[in-house]
């Protein structure tokens, strides 16, 4: 596994900005870690739930955002919106999840802290808010479907892209509206061309990222040789989670 900056890096004072750190998550497998990272409580800011703790010195809230631009968007604006209704000032954004790898140079494992990312439904391009202690040096782009062709995804990669999630550009969109930093930790957790994916990985998923227990028994029934393939998907998910969460309250630190 390799990082930009180097393996999941320690806390480093910066310039502090007042206010809290948002961190966003969109699946709970996402979220979990996060919360348990920071011993954080559940809570409500006006009718969002969150979960709020504590690094050093700085307030985290965590919110759980849901797969996929449009739900990605919708809930950081609430969030964002419901801090601003209680005068909770927002020092920064972090997203914190998994990506699906497309450089030829990445790995499973791999830290992703990008310095752009661009929304290919729109053609948007967002500049990340820089990291004390940390060289951002790559380019994730959002997508609203899962893409498996593989020369599509290699056309990708030779414009630039790295790797691609479902949710950075529209956090990114919300925050900027509202003229709050931003910046993002993913991991990859899997790369198109090992093969491992297909269609029915997003049949399974519900709205907000956890599985539908009936559509994977479905799924598996319907394709049982795809049994060890997600078993080792589930895996290296868990463990890019579990890294990213790691890292995105290892940035919270920095801030």
């Amino acid at each position: 596994m390799s990082d930009v900056a180097g393996g999941d890096p320690p806390a480093v004072p910066g310039s502090e900005r007042p206010g809290s750190v948002v961190i966003v998550a969109p699946m709970r497998s996402e979220l979990r870690p996060v919360v348990k990272a920071l011993a954080a409580r559940p809570t409500t800011v006006g009718e969002v739930e969150a979960h709020r703790g504590r690094t050093g010195r700085r307030e985290v809230v965590i919110g759980l955002i849901g797969v996929g631009p449009e739900a990605a968007r919708r809930a950081t604006e609430r969030l964002l919106d419901a801090l601003a209704a209680q005068e909770t000032a927002v020092a920064q954004v972090v997203v914190s999840g998994i990506a699906g790898g497309i450089a030829e140079d990445i790995a499973v494992g791999d830290t992703v802290v990008p310095d752009r990312v661009l929304d290919l439904a729109s053609g948007r391009s967002f500049e990340a808010s820089p990291v004390p202690g940390r060289r951002n040096a790559r380019t994730i782009a959002t997508v609203d479907e899962l893409i498996l062709d593989l020369d599509r995804l290699a056309a990708m990669a030779a414009d630039g892209i790295d790797a691609l999630d479902m949710e950075t550009a529209a956090v990114a969109a919300a925050a900027g509206a509202r003229d709050i930093p931003w910046t993002a930790v993913r991991v990859i957790s899997d790369r198109p061309r090992d093969g491992l994916l297909d269609d029915g990985i997003m049949a399974m998923l519900r709205p907000d990222g956890s599985v539908d227990p009936v559509a994977a028994l479905r799924h598996v029934a319907t394709h049982p040789g795809r049994l060890p393939k997600l078993a080792r998907l589930g895996r290296d998910a868990s463990a890019a989670a579990a890294r990213a969460a790691r890292t995105a309250v290892a940035v919270a630190s920095s801030l």
